[in-house]
């Protein structure tokens, strides 16, 4: 009897895009600087240390820089045979956000594993082992797309998982990312429309459902819809952001000289720190800061589009590229004012260890691509 064997794939592998790197080292640096200037005064006044949160988001960089270079240098069969165990690793993580002690409820949600005072997001790594996850089914199962119980379902059934658990943690922004994450894989896949666009209309329709059961996310609407209407409640961050945005003007205040994140903006550090970034570099760093995320974009999907006929190596880098450029955009169209408030982050600026250490394992990933995308036949295969 003859054994089962992995063959690794054929790669013609090249030098790393360079611009690619040099445009998430920019994207890094520039979000710990403004981070620091958004975040000393909170620090300053509720943990008694001006460095409280940069320090911790320089920890996570650190880590998340040497998890990136590994991850630039394995083959892509590795993160292959790697899928399940991410994936199994997230769902477990993702379900522990529900055990007393060691989640603890935090302004009524449940997204945080705390441990010896450093604390966790599962729902950030939920992301990397679903792009994992999509670009493996999808490159596996791409003849049998068609097959609505065997290859759709199952598929459907994942994304839901990670996108139910999220809501249950009471983050229901990063629940629809989820969920849109999810259709953009499908659609570009080349799974039926009838298909995409039934799992879209069933979302939408859950998503307008589950508005109404929580009176601030209907709050949130009501506000987007009429602004200014409840200036000291519902619109209160919103309009302090555009405040912020206007009174950087072209030049910006200076950065460290911005106001508005010394009270005026609640989580200047977070959610709303793009806010910041158009107070003290005004309108040429917002610009900045946008046209990084562009070119980001545009190489990602160049690689994407450079994986031939690749499959999990275009689904991995189109994912990639989606799932942060995607995150991107909608924080900044919160800040503008051009969507309803929502929780989800900046990556690379916001404050958040998690959030900046998936962001650089996914980015690694990217780079492994942009080295070895081309040429590879698939990500390995099995042979008796």
């Amino acid at each position: 009897m003859m054994r089962a064997q992995f063959v690794p794939e054929r790669t013609h592998r090249r030098s790393a895009d360079i611009m690619l790197i040099c445009l998430i080292i920019l994207l890094a640096g520039m979000g710990l600087g403004i981070l620091f200037s958004a975040s000393y005064h909170r620090a300053s006044s509720v943990f008694k240390n001006p460095y409280y949160f940069i320090y911790r988001q320089c920890i996570w960089a650190v880590l998340g820089a040497l998890g990136a270079c590994a991850l630039s240098r394995v083959s892509l069969s590795f993160l292959d045979a790697m899928t399940s165990p991410v994936v199994a690793i997230a769902f477990l993580l993702m379900f522990l956000c529900f055990v007393p002690g060691l989640a603890p409820q935090i302004m009524g949600a449940r997204r945080w594993i705390v441990l010896f005072g450093y604390s966790l997001q599962p729902s950030e790594f939920a992301k990397v082992a679903l792009v994992l996850y999509l670009a493996r089914m999808l490159h596996k199962k791409q003849e049998r797309l068609g097959d609505f119980v065997n290859t759709f379902l199952p598929l459907v059934c994942v994304v839901g998982g990670f996108g139910v658990l999220t809501f249950a943690q009471n983050d229901f922004s990063t629940a629809v990312f989820i969920l849109f994450l999810g259709l953009c894989f499908f659609f570009v896949a080349g799974t039926r429309l009838l298909y995409v666009g039934g799992l879209a209309l069933l979302a939408a329709a859950g998503g307008v459902g589950l508005l109404v059961t929580k009176g601030h996310r209907l709050q949130r609407v009501m506000s987007f819809l009429n602004p200014g209407q409840d200036p000291a409640g519902a619109d209160y961050q919103v309009l302090a952001a555009k405040a912020a945005l206007l009174k950087g003007g072209l030049w910006g205040t200076g950065i460290g000289q911005g106001t508005r994140k010394l009270g005026g903006l609640p989580e200047a550090h977070s959610d709303f720190i793009f806010a910041v970034v158009a107070e003290e570099i005004g309108f040429l760093g917002v610009a900045a800061v946008l046209a990084l995320f562009i070119l980001f974009a545009y190489k990602g999907y160049a690689i994407a589009r450079g994986c031939g006929e690749n499959r999990y190596g275009f689904y991995l880098a189109f994912g990639i590229t989606t799932c942060i450029f995607a995150q991107a955009l909608m924080n900044m169209a919160v800040v503008a004012d051009l969507v309803p408030a929502t929780g989800i982050t900046l990556p690379f600026f916001s404050s958040g260890g998690s959030s900046l250490f998936a962001s650089f394992l996914l980015c690694g990933i990217l780079v492994n691509l942009s080295r070895t995308g081309r040429g590879m036949e698939g990500a390995g295969k099995w042979q008796t």
